[in-house]
């Protein structure tokens, strides 16, 4: 190697990095003119700077614990900042029948998902049973990290769309609904049939860890947007209405969005100390503090600064994917597994989001495309590390392997088809429920019509 190349990897790797960051917003846009996805771009490249002789250290869970501890810590983070984003840019009002369409995505399509993988894993992979519930419940969650391209915009776009309404609200709630299934598996381990535990698994577990992370995270909402619009804002009420018409005269700076992170970080603090779920606890509070002075341009400043965090992130874990991938953690992959992986994508998230939304109003080429377009990614790597990380899993390198190759093949696919196609969704006008038109169109709570101006809401 040249003298001038022979640098610290530690050097290296910041270097790297840093041109990550620079080129991560306009590598993004030329890239989207030729459907491509950005993490397709930074997974190959951490996978051929891991692969050259540069001293880099090889990053591979499934035989090393250090590593398996640090991908669930990153990976926890950057879930936690991606549901703020998508979160804070739900612009709907929330009511039962406003949201309807994504009630069948969590009570049908997941479980289904989940007992599909969990079953082809134990059948056709011959895994541990308790292996296999961790394998379905690792692979079940939509992914709002690498869901980006899915997703709906900023907060206040004023356009209906039904289809990217539902994939992010999706993959908001579900990263926390597969916690259940998480301590299942850990449950499992050294278990030999069913028992008194499963029951305990069901009233705690299931019900009393969503009930707490919900609660936490509606409080916590409610005290956030408290303080920021009643005690922080000194402008009267006409003025932050005002504020939402003109950006020359800005009250709020990016600085504010540190009451917001710290606020999320806090809800998900408070409902793991509590024994909820922290991933629901952040969801459902940015949600609940995206719903108070919803015409203030706060929340897009708020938006803006989340979103500039989870993308310095995403860098850094989307190159040591391809690090991780380098490192031979693929070598574990059998036939089965990879089956079962592209199972998962093409057969198994299809037909369970299909059954799921085959009663809602979006036209037939908008519910195909909630249906394919379950993307997986980082939710995956921290369930499987946190599972490894609090029980002694059989197969465990097959499990790494096979939901490594999963989000690879998701990464690949996902990434190449969704721009065309919900481009030809918005053609054919898929992406809005019958009877609706592209002005965002709701139901307050007391189940009023209403369309909603920008991010407010008029009868």
């Amino acid at each position: 190697m040249p003298e001038f190349l022979d640098a610290d990897p530690r050097i290296l790797a910041l270097t790297v990095f840093g041109l990550g960051l620079m080129l991560a917003v306009s590598l993004e846009k030329f890239l989207a003119r030729f459907w491509l996805s950005l993490p397709i771009l930074y997974v190959a490249i951490g996978y051929a700077l891991a692969s050259l002789p540069l001293g880099f250290p090889n990053l591979n869970p499934s035989w090393d614990g250090f590593d398996a501890a640090t991908l669930e810590y990153v990976t926890e983070f950057i879930v936690i900042a991606s549901l703020m984003a998508a979160g804070i840019a739900i612009d709907r009002p929330v009511s039962w029948i406003n949201w309807s369409q994504i009630w069948p995505l969590l009570a049908v399509a997941m479980p289904l998902t989940i007992a599909a993988v969990a079953f082809l894993g134990w059948w056709a992979m011959g895994l541990a049973p308790a292996s296999a519930i961790l394998l379905g419940a690792a692979l079940a969650p939509t992914d709002p990290v690498l869901a980006r391209s899915v997703q709906v915009g900023p907060p206040g776009e004023n356009k209906r769309h039904d289809v990217r309404f539902s994939l992010t609200v999706e993959a908001g709630l579900n990263d926390g609904l597969a916690f259940p299934f998480t301590y299942l598996a850990i449950a499992a381990v050294g278990m030999t049939s069913l028992g008194a535990w499963t029951f305990e698994w069901a009233a705690f577990d299931l019900v009393f860890r969503i009930a707490v992370g919900c609660a936490v995270g509606w409080g916590v909402g409610r005290i956030g947007a408290w303080y920021v619009f009643e005690r922080e804002a000194d402008a009267p009420r006409e003025e932050i209405e005002q504020e939402a018409e003109s950006a020359d005269t800005p009250k709020y700076s990016t600085s504010e969005g540190l009451i917001v992170l710290g606020t999320l970080l806090t809800a998900y603090g408070l409902a793991e100390v509590f024994q909820g779920y922290g991933f629901l606890a952040v969801f459902v509070g940015a949600v609940t503090a995206r719903q108070r002075e919803n015409r203030s341009r706060y929340h897009k400043i708020s938006h803006h600064f989340i979103d500039q965090i989870e993308q310095i992130v995403l860098v850094a874990v989307l190159l040591g994917f391809g690090a991780m991938l380098a490192s031979g953690v693929l070598d574990a992959l059998t036939w089965p597994a990879a089956l079962v992986g592209l199972a998962l994508i093409f057969v198994i998230r299809p037909i369970a989001g299909f059954i799921a939304e085959f009663r809602s109003a979006l036209p037939l080429a908008g519910t195909i495309a909630i249906a394919f377009l379950g993307v997986r990614g980082m939710g995956s790597i921290y369930y499987l590390a946190y599972g490894q990380n609090n029980a002694e899993f059989a197969q465990l390198q097959l499990l790494w392997a096979t939901v490594s190759f999963t989000i690879l093949v998701s990464i690949l696919v996902h990434g190449v088809v969704s721009g065309p196609a919900l481009s030809f969704v918005e053609r054919r006008r898929g992406h809005i429920h019958a009877g609706h038109d592209e002005t965002m169109m709701a139901l307050t709570p007391e189940g009023r019509r209403v369309e909603v101006e920008d991010t407010g809401v008029r009868e």
